[in-house]
């Protein structure tokens, strides 16, 4: 028995040898996805960016830092992440066993009573006197199939791919998380700024109403200019509750990114005490592709597509089939481990070829191609998008400092005109709505540039994220 399974896989080795074959071509990812430069860039050879920095390195407030460590630790998002990795290492590891052949070992027992008028019944009492007949087995069976056009190759090189799709989407997923609590906490900073600023122009607004007063009770303005006063003050004043509401609101957001129930943020800064960093480390286009996660894991899209595409051309192929068997065997329990009477064996090697569900099998290989089509697609789509998140997150940074700088001057301009307008105002050379409204510009250019500050730095943020920084 041993003779003839070790003669039919020596044969089975020597086909697959022969005729062993790539039966179909993968395609590489297209190098003409990615662009010579990123838009209003500078050309430069320079591969360097600050995507290779790591987060503790990116950001270098500790408060921030604090947070996005315990977010990487226990935000259950990321975690869900790293339990579909285990189970695509599992599948991956499992696919590495489809070249073993399968080994099962079985034992089976059996009663027959055939009819005493059937042919089978009469010749059973006559031969043994029994109106039945018992079957006792016990061995084991092995089955295998020769990857003679790559089909199983295929299939581990598809786990393989999909394996490190599930750690790239777990990357994709931290650069997003990363980004949103230090974008989350400059909002934060931005409320408790704007929360202050409110809280000034209450006060400001308090004082200005007083003088007012004053001015009423010599009679040199009317009662509508302290309702005037008064409600601009409530309207300030009113942006206190809405702010502490937006904080609380924040703060809860930051939790859940965090992995903790809402509870209160530590903040030991304040917005205008961090620096915006000057972030001309970008590198090339092309480098997105090691980078980025998402970009990758539609390269890795692409590779899982090809396997496809082998494994669906395999089946249109002979498949070369082993299977066999061996054990004991006997019709009494008695002799049952009679050796080597009760001993039995069965080998079987044959090629099988699909006829009448070739049809099936071949619209499954197309299929397989045009997802493959898609993959290119898909590639060149992921390139385009992370391109221009890139240059989106440039042209942020450039065009808000040159904000800012307008900005500053306005509010230096208006404190200025505070200043003027009060002096004016108490001497009788003003009215009592040029000072309104010079109190009412300057709130708003001061929340303004309490926001603008905030953007600059969720734009450099946001570029370290676009660039693929944040999953080291």
């Amino acid at each position: 028995m041993k003779k003839y399974i070790t003669k039919i896989v020596v044969v089975a080795i020597l086909i697959t040898t022969i005729i062993s074959c790539k039966v179909s071509k993968d395609i590489e990812t297209p190098k003409d996805a990615f662009p010579e430069n990123f838009r209003n860039a500078s050309v430069s050879k320079d591969t360097t960016s600050i995507a290779d920095l790591e987060w503790k390195n990116f950001f270098t407030e500790q408060d921030i830092i604090q947070l996005i460590d315990s977010a990487v630790t226990r935000n259950n998002d990321l975690q869900i992440a790293a339990k579909n990795i285990e189970i695509a290492q599992y599948r991956f590891t499992q696919s590495k066993w489809n070249n073993v052949p399968q080994v099962n070992a079985f034992a089976n027992a059996s009663i027959n009573r055939p009819s005493e008028n059937s042919f089978n019944g009469m010749n059973l009492n006559q031969a043994l006197g029994k109106q039945h007949v018992e079957d006792y087995s016990v061995g084991v069976s092995l089955a295998w199939e020769a990857d003679i056009w790559g089909k199983i190759k295929n299939l581990k090189k598809g786990a393989f791919a999909n394996y490190l799709q599930s750690e790239e989407v777990k990357k994709a997923l931290q650069t997003t998380i990363v980004a949103n609590v230090s974008k989350g906490y400059y909002n934060l900073l931005m409320l408790d700024a704007q929360l202050e600023i409110a809280k000034q122009n209450v006060k400001l607004n308090d004082s200005t109403t007083k003088i007012i007063k004053l001015k009423y009770d010599a009679g040199q303005v009317t009662s509508l200019a302290i309702q005037q006063s008064e409600a601009q003050k409530l309207s300030a004043a009113q942006l206190v509750p809405l702010l502490e509401q937006n904080i609380a609101i924040q703060e809860n957001a930051l939790s859940v990114l965090t992995g903790s129930f809402p509870n209160a943020k530590k903040r030991n800064l304040l917005l205008t005490s961090i620096e915006v960093k000057n972030n001309a480390a970008i590198g090339v286009p092309s480098s997105l592709v090691s980078r980025r996660p998402d970009v990758k894991s539609a390269e890795l899209a692409l590779k899982v597509a090809n396997a496809n595409v082998g494994i669906t051309k395999a089946d249109l192929y002979p498949a070369l089939r082993i299977t066999a068997q061996g054990g004991l065997n006997s019709f009494e329990t008695s002799s049952w481990f009679n050796i080597p009477a009760s001993l039995f064996g069965t080998a079987l090697g044959g090629l099988t070829q699909p006829l009448l569900n070739n049809k099936k099998v071949k619209t499954e290989y197309n299929i397989a191609k045009v997802q493959r089509e898609k993959a290119v697609l898909n590639f060149r789509q992921t390139v385009l998008v992370a391109v221009s998140e890139v240059a989106d997150a440039m042209v942020k940074i450039e065009k808000l400092q040159q904000q800012e700088t307008f900005l500053q001057e306005r509010v230096k301009t208006l404190l200025q005109a505070i200043k003027n307008s009060n002096l004016l105002f108490k001497n009788g050379m003003a009215e009592y709505l040029e000072v309104l409204t010079a109190q009412s510009n300057l709130l708003q250019s001061e929340l303004e540039l309490a926001n603008l500050k905030r953007e600059q730095l969720s734009a450099n943020t946001e570029l370290y994220r676009a660039l693929g920084g944040g999953w080291r």
